[in-house]
């Protein structure tokens, strides 16, 4: 028997004068906006992995505020099961030389309309994220408990 293994994953939404920071990327030959977002690496937590991605794939130090939410989507290009943890954060330090991680073309930022009226959300997750963001979703980070590594 095959055991399920859903990929695990981070998104960070940071807001500024009304729009929120989206990456502009490539997905499968055509180009997509998406949060900052990725895969969570060994030994690391949910906080640093979204910190992580947020700094490769805008040029942004962010500091993560609130946790908004977990995300299931089963994306039906691979098959494969994403459960996404959503970050609420606030940009402390932009370098604008900072490199982009591979595919990235640009961080971009739009308002929730913009990014519908685009057509070009990565997924269903993105938009939902967006939504509960500025519906004023938000929690504790306490919610989360990472039991030390070892």
């Amino acid at each position: 028997m095959i055991r399920f293994k859903p990929n695990s994953t981070v998104a960070t939404i940071i807001e500024h004068k009304g729009k929120l920071l989206f990456v502009e990327e490539t997905d499968n030959d055509r180009t997509v906006f998406n949060q900052p977002a990725g895969h969570i690496e060994e030994n690391e937590t949910l906080i640093q992995a979204a910190q992580r991605e947020t700094l490769e794939e805008t040029g942004h130090n962010c500091e993560i505020t609130h946790y908004i939410g977990l995300y299931t989507y089963k994306a039906p290009s691979n098959g494969v099961m994403y459960h996404r943890h959503c970050f609420a954060a606030k940009s402390t330090h932009y370098n604008p030389d900072h490199p982009l991680d591979e595919g990235i073309i640009a961080a971009k930022w739009m308002t929730l309309e913009e990014l519908i009226n685009s057509g070009q959300a990565r997924s269903p997750l993105v938009i939902k994220c967006a939504q509960d963001y500025l519906d004023n979703k938000r929690y504790p980070l306490e919610l989360i408990y990472e039991h030390p590594y070892e």
